[in-house]
């Protein structure tokens, strides 16, 4: 870990990674000339069956024809909208976008007709490259009938045929990129409404993955199982992109299931994943049930949301290997802040670890923006060169989250200690204001999540007439809850104040794409009356 002693909320940025000013197509051109015959991509069916395979030497061959004829029928710059689940193309149209110039546009394959509009119309995407249906969602026919809609789409390609190395009429030439440039735009997770789409440089992307794959400990004879979405900023960029900074294995799962992820885990003796907590549950809970050796497993890595104390002893217990929480945001490549491999269970359980190299992280004041004391509670802010761009056509939202100063406004709660280690207690706008109280749901779900009764919880702020707000504990629990059980677990571990006054037992949450919980649908079904009181 870094040795740090501060006196205010803020930690340096730290050098012991450079920074690199490299391309996405520059880096894929560099590993692929010192590790040609490494095995760099695996496919995974949704069957569990393995199927196609690319050496870096491959790998780069097919981004670099894919790249030429995307190079006829696009002009750099121009945005390409991806609308696919895992699969290689979708790793393909990255490199090959990256390659050419292009802006990749990133869209959930859960995406119906409206909201696939909105990303397509916001983006000023020319081309849609889709497949044709996933799980049931029948995506060919959607995406041509939306594009019809949109003036700016001239194509949509079906990402599995022969259309995605159609020939256009220009001559095929690959442009100058550089480091500074856009690759992608990202359109952030809706938890709390409205998605806008995060401009991303190549120089971000970059440094992000590689801080990121060195802090795990990837080396060139590293295994990933990567169940992550690719698009999402954990699976097109940490993973895939860190994943090439060491030349090493990446095993892509195109539908996440537990017992063929397990399965998976045990057969390629894989060493390191990435999921959120949802996930990983799942993974424990069939672990538990049907024993797997994962001897090989050094690393799983968590984030996305509030990771319990609970599931990180359940993973040493159960998993036999290391721990570590991520944060981050999709509007710094992502992440900000995450746990060495030495750390402490009380660090891993308790923090969400140290910033990544070349990030200063501040808690600030919400109030005078000026940086908190040492274990006070204010706004994550980070600033460095993975902040992105801008928002897409966007200009106020991107002044309200970036400062003059360059300082990246997460609107999540933290506090620091002196070490520099970060907690995140919650969201700005998720604070809970209980008669002139705050209360910061993260310290109340941790609470809960010691109970044995509760798999999972979210805490959210309720309308009140009296006290303005209350506290709502919505909870899956592994079976019946008692309240009054639930209730005096937490007056024993927190003061009064903090216990909720309102219970909900739920089957399920409702979800982003990449699997955090929207508190905002939770608070409108409730005011709704869709839930009842235990």
């Amino acid at each position: 870990m870094y040795e740090l002693t501060l006196t205010s909320s803020h930690a340096p940025a730290q050098s012991d990674m450079e920074t690199r000013e490299i391309t996405i197509g520059a880096l894929l051109r560099e590993i692929a000339a010192a590790r040609p015959e490494a095995e760099a991509l695996v496919e995974v069916r949704q069957d569990g069956t393995e199927r196609r395979r690319w050496t870096y030497a491959e790998l780069l061959k097919e981004s670099e024809r894919l790249a030429l004829a995307l190079s006829t029928r696009f002009a750099p710059g121009e945005r390409l909208a991806v609308w696919s689940p895992n699969n290689p193309e979708w790793v393909l149209m990255e490199y090959a976008c990256a390659l050419s110039g292009l802006v990749l546009v990133t869209a959930n394959p859960a995406f119906q007709s409206r909201e696939l509009a909105y990303v397509l119309e916001q983006s000023g995407s020319v081309g849609l490259f889709l497949v044709d249906e996933f799980r049931g969602n029948p995506m060919g026919q959607i995406g041509t009938e939306v594009a019809k809609s949109i003036a700016s789409v001239r194509e949509v390609a079906d990402m599995e045929t022969t259309a995605l190395y159609a020939e256009g009429v220009h001559v095929p030439s690959l442009p100058e990129v550089a480091p500074g440039d856009a690759a992608m735009i990202q359109y952030t997770s809706g938890t709390t409404g409205f998605p806008k789409g995060a401009v991303l440089s190549h120089r971000g992307l970059v440094n992000n993955a590689r801080f990121y794959a060195s802090r795990c400990g990837v080396t060139p004879a590293t295994t990933w199982v990567n169940i992550m979405p690719m698009f999402h900023t954990s699976g097109c960029g940490m993973i895939t992109l860190g994943c090439l900074q060491a030349g090493c294995r990446i095993v892509l799962v195109s539908l996440f299931d537990p017992v063929i992820v397990l399965d998976l885990l045990e057969a390629r003796r894989a060493d390191r994943i990435l999921g959120v907590p949802t996930m990983v549950v799942a993974l424990l809970d069939a672990q538990e049930a049907d024993p797997r050796d994962l001897s090989a497993l050094k690393l799983v890595n968590c984030g996305g949301s509030m990771v319990a104390p609970e599931l990180v002893r359940r993973v040493h217990a159960l998993m036999g290997a290391k721990f570590s929480t991520v944060y981050g945001q999709t509007e710094y490549c992502p992440v900000i802040t995450l746990h060495h491999l030495s750390d402490s269970i009380g660090d891993t359980c308790n923090t969400a670890g140290q910033p990544v190299a070349q990030t200063e992280v501040s808690i600030r004041s919400i109030g005078d923006n000026s940086a908190v004391a040492v274990g006070e509670i204010g706004e994550i802010c980070a600033r460095g060169p993975c902040v992105m761009l801008e928002y897409n056509d966007n200009p106020k939202a991107t002044s309200e989250t970036v400062d003059t100063e360059g300082w990246l406004r997460t609107g999540d709660l933290g506090r620091m200690d002196k070490r520099g280690y970060v907690t995140v207690t919650g969201r700005v706008k998720e604070m809970i204001i209980r008669g002139g109280e705050n209360h910061f749901p993260a310290e109340i779900e941790n609470c809960l999540l010691e109970h044995a009764s509760v798999a999972e919880v979210a805490v959210v702020g309720l309308p009140d007439p009296k006290w303005g707000e209350v506290i709502g504990a919505f909870i899956r629990g592994t079976g019946p809850l008692d309240k009054s059980v639930l209730h005096a677990h937490c007056r024993a571990n927190m003061s009064p104040q903090k216990t909720p006054n309102v219970w909900v037992q739920v089957e399920g949450f409702p979800l982003t794409g990449s699997g955090k919980i929207q508190k905002f649908a939770l608070r409108d079904h409730f005011i709704g009356g869709e839930y009842e009181e235990l």
